[in-house]
């Protein structure tokens, strides 16, 4: 559907998505059995919240990102974009961004970008990273579904999902992370992508739901391994958080472990 309303169709053989895998059954018609929907329905998701500020070269470090402990502020974690590429900012100054791990609609998601960029200024100061007074420039960028949330019933309702695409729909692809629900890193997420294409392309049997962080991919998957598409594999198992601690009105704020 484009933004006008206006729909277009492209007649295909295979699509491979990475979308969130809930909205992918949601906007699919005729719409999926019962169970499947239902599965769709109860993953969940953590949010993201990005408050970047263009401060002079010098205040920035050498890393990466870092990591922020301190119960006096409420970022999780800083990165340097310039130390990720001098191309991704101007000459002389760097970009810090302050990552908020957040869901979507809560006060911190719905506070005011101006109200944000000035949190984001005090924070750098009671952390003695920056002075406030030397941040030229503020933007706030929100990020939904940014992170699938690990509770007990997410393994089973992934099943759930792949189960019913592999008998009624075969030639739908979900690939990374959201298209997954696995909680994988940038490259991994890029692999499913890429032996889900070679896969279409020549007939192989990659199994992408065997790429994962924590140990190699192997095309067979070992017979000890959980039957159970949501399972099999190590995937990114982040600590599993029981379901009645998942509550909207009053999340829970922790950041994940990596990007």
């Amino acid at each position: 559907m484009r933004k006008s309303g206006a729909h277009t169709e492209h007649p295909c053989d295979h699509v491979v998505s990475s979308m969130p895998i809930s909205q992918l059954l949601q906007v699919m018609a005729p719409t999926p059995a019962e169970s499947a929907v239902h599965a769709a329905d109860d993953l969940r998701y953590r949010d993201f919240l990005t408050v970047a500020l263009v401060v002079p070269e010098e205040y920035g470090f050498p890393d990466n990102w870092i990591y922020v402990h301190s119960k006096e502020v409420q970022v999780g974690r800083i990165q340097n974009f310039g130390s990720w590429s001098p191309y991704l900012v101007k000459e002389g100054r760097t970009c810090l961004g302050l990552e908020f791990f957040v869901f979507e609609g809560d006060d911190t998601w719905s506070r005011p970008d101006e109200e944000l960029v000035e949190q984001g200024k005090r924070e750098l100061g009671i952390l003695n990273l920056v002075d406030p007074a030397k941040v030229e420039a503020g933007y706030v960028v929100r990020m939904p579904k940014a992170y699938p949330f690990y509770d007990s019933e997410y393994k089973a309702n992934v099943a759930r999902i792949v189960e019913w695409l592999e008998d009624c729909a075969p030639n739908v692809h979900p690939v990374g992370r959201n298209g997954m629900h696995r909680y994988n890193n940038q490259d991994h997420s890029m692999v499913t992508a890429m032996l889900t294409a070679e896969n279409i392309a020549t007939g192989s049997r990659h199994d992408v739901w065997s790429v994962n962080v924590e140990e190699e991919y192997h095309e067979e998957s070992s017979t000890d391994d959980d039957p159970s598409r949501g399972t099999r594999g190590t995937g990114r198992d982040a600590p599993v958080i029981p379901r009645h601690h998942y509550d909207e009105d009053h999340p829970v704020h922790q950041p994940p472990t990596s990007s």
